[in-house]
């Protein structure tokens, strides 16, 4: 990817799914590669081993923790010199209310409060503490791009997704004000999306094997990261990405919100 030479990245929740399909597509890219995990130290250092030697350094963290999150940031900018690329995929999701949440809902007053926590502490909270670490490189940098995992607007409304859909629309609305206080830094804020049911460990064990054929391959997020996250979208920000439209030969028909940098709304309206 031309202009990616030596930049370098954190992808969280690299070890299996989106973000270990992500961070091999970066590392392939030319861009080095700090892949987080919180628990799965093997599967982030057996991703690393597909990459090329030393484009990917595997790192057990968990992004809830400030600390963690400070001590990633650290490491990419000790290891490479530098950071440029964030993106934010660690996530939670409603497996840990039910392993039958595909087929039957569980309402939001049956869902335990301390699983309410852990999905809001990771979709919401993990992605800002990772952000917050971050800027302070990337903004003196007069350069940097912020890559948040979202979902569809149709699974955040959808009946029974109590916390998974509050917590991904929560993290739109991070992306859309964080795209407006980083105006004119150079760096960017946007929001990709699978756009529909991925393969993914998500996905519960309980789910019928003969429709997982139907679920989106976790590479379809690489074309549109490596669009986002190139010199051509310095003027693209507060938008949300749907990979499933993706287009490479006309990629504004995957982006909403594409008319430059995202509207101003800090005008408070009550």
């Amino acid at each position: 990817m031309p202009g990616s030479s030596g930049r370098a990245a954190i992808v969280t929740g690299a070890g299996r799914g989106l973000g270990r399909a992500m961070a091999l597509g970066l590392a392939q890219a030319g861009i080095r590669v700090v892949a987080t995990a919180a628990r799965e130290r093997a599967e982030i250092e057996a991703m690393a081993t597909e990459a090329d030697e030393g484009m990917v350094l595997p790192v057990l963290a968990d992004v809830t923790r400030e600390a963690d999150a400070q001590r990633v940031v650290m490491t990419v900018v000790e290891r490479f010199g530098r950071l440029d690329i964030l993106v934010n995929n660690a996530g939670r999701g409603m497996k840990y209310v039910s392993e039958t949440f595909m087929t039957e809902s569980t309402r939001f007053w049956d869902v335990q409060p301390e699983t309410w926590r852990m999905v809001i502490d990771t979709n919401v909270n993990g992605p800002f503490l990772m952000a917050r670490a971050a800027i302070p490189h990337m903004v003196p940098a007069g350069w940097g791009r912020i890559v948040n995992v979202s979902i569809s607007h149709s699974t955040m409304r959808r009946p029974g997704f109590s916390p998974y859909g509050p917590s991904k629309a929560a993290l739109e609305s991070e992306t859309i004000i964080w795209a407006q206080d980083l105006r004119g830094t150079g760096v960017t804020v946007n929001a990709l999306l699978p756009g529909g049911a991925t393969l993914t460990g998500m996905i519960p064990d309980a789910f019928p094997q003969h429709a997982r054929g139907t679920l989106l391959d976790p590479a379809i997020m690489v074309p549109p990261l490596l669009w986002l996250v190139s010199d051509e979208t310095d003027a693209i920000s507060g938008c949300r990405v749907t990979a499933n439209q993706w287009d490479d030969d006309n990629p504004f028909a995957a982006v909403e919100g594409a008319s430059g940098e995202s509207e101003r709304t800090d005008r408070p309206v009550f």
